[in-house]
């Protein structure tokens, strides 16, 4: 038999699925999950703590599969569905984080691009007209440290940010909340492991891991259809406006402003997802340490969205 592989990303809510789904184990395809049942819940936290990133279907299955993908879409950005708000911010995570993924995989692929960035569009829609969508969606645990996962977070706090500094420009919107999906794009596509402090990691690993901006930007900049602004945060999203940030030391002025807010919002959700901190100790250590490196005001912000999310 023949085998698809399929992102667990993809896999979310309490719709049931239509098709088997397998696990690859020692070169063989083992059923995990038949037809008829969903991936709520424990099922789903089992897998995202085995770091499992795919199952795979039947090739057969492969229009059963697509058919359940547009049915979580439908479910998911239509507030009058009678699914709850969780559910619905579960699905919507997961298809985040897998147009992450499918763009990193795949940056040459313009219709991967073209998903993410109309889902980019809907993201920031869901987030800042459905109440209570916020909290909802960052109560998802990255309990794997998924690169893909951190740029859902990093986006949404961007997009939050935004709203209070009252930017409300859809195209641009769009840009920051796709930029923040897709900014640690080389280290999505190296075997660097950022779960530890900066300093924990040795003369090589540092090295690579203050290139990344730049490498991750190099590997799209002369790809057409990506937009110079996601080109932009990729490579200055780890510019800090006093000039001690990388790759290139640039101030406030001289980085493009949304590039300034997905660098705040990075730096809290490293804070969280790679340096284990809970979201509280994180803001008031983004406070503490990091006040110099970032906007004071971008900063007070992120402290009271964490104080009304969690």
């Amino acid at each position: 038999m023949d085998y698809l592989p399929v992102r667990v990303s993809t896999l979310r809510g309490d719709q049931k699925i239509d098709f088997d789904a397998y696990v690859l184990i020692n070169d063989k395809h083992i059923l995990y999950l038949r037809r008829g049942d969903s991936f709520e819940g424990a099922r789903l936290n089992r897998l995202k703590e085995k770091k499992l990133r795919k199952l795979y279907i039947l090739n057969t299955d492969e229009k059963l599969y697509r058919d359940y993908m547009n049915r979580n879409l439908d479910i998911a950005y239509n507030s009058k569905s009678n699914k709850t708000l969780e559910d619905r911010s579960q699905i919507v995570q997961g298809l985040q984080q897998n147009s992450a993924e499918e763009v990193m995989e795949t940056p040459h692929s313009e219709t991967s691009y073209k998903y993410a960035k109309e889902g980019a569009a809907k993201y920031v829609d869901f987030l800042l007209k459905e109440d209570q969508a916020l909290k909802s969606i960052l109560s998802i645990e990255n309990t794997d440290q998924s690169i893909a996962h951190h740029g859902v977070t990093v986006s949404t706090y961007a997009v939050a940010l935004a709203s209070r500094l009252e930017i409300t420009d859809p195209k641009l919107t769009q840009m920051l909340s796709l930029g923040a999906l897709l900014h640690d794009f080389a280290i999505f596509k190296s075997e660097l492991k950022v779960n530890r402090p900066i300093v924990e990691l040795n003369p090589e690993e540092q090295k690579e891991y203050y290139n990344h901006p730049l490498s991750g930007s190099t590997l799209v900049k002369d790809l057409k259809h990506f937009d110079r602004p996601v080109i932009n945060i990729i490579l200055e999203h780890e510019e800090f406006i006093n000039g001690s940030g990388f790759p290139k030391k640039l101030r406030e002025s001289q980085v493009d402003p949304l590039s300034v807010i997905v660098s705040t919002a990075n730096s809290l959700d490293r804070l969280i997802t790679f340096e284990k901190n809970s979201a509280k100790n994180a803001a008031k250590k983004l406070m503490i340490e990091q006040v110099g490196r970032h906007p004071l005001k971008h900063i007070q912000i992120l402290q009271k969205i964490v104080q009304e999310n969690y």
